[in-house]
């Protein structure tokens, strides 16, 4: 296994694990970000610019959700 394989299982393998963990902490959405943001890389460094655009798009959708969950928990 190449070292740009072995980053993108790394990068899916997390997206995976923080996704499943997203209820118990915002943390974990930020991580989820993250974590999407190393998968457009991978996305964009092995050519599949497509996947690099949507999971660019994902990693701003879980910041989004993280912000607001943040102002949610001080709010309340």
């Amino acid at each position: 296994m190449d070292p740009l394989t072995l980053f993108g299982a790394l990068a899916v393998g997390a997206m995976l694990v923080f996704y499943a963990l997203e209820a118990r902490s915002a943390w974990f959405v930020l991580a989820f970000a993250g974590a999407c943001l190393a998968s457009s890389a991978y996305g964009f460094l092995q050519g599949a610019w497509p996947f690099g655009v949507v999971e660019l798009v994902w990693s701003f959708i879980a910041a989004r959700r993280w912000w607001l969950r943040q102002l949610d928990d001080r709010a309340g």
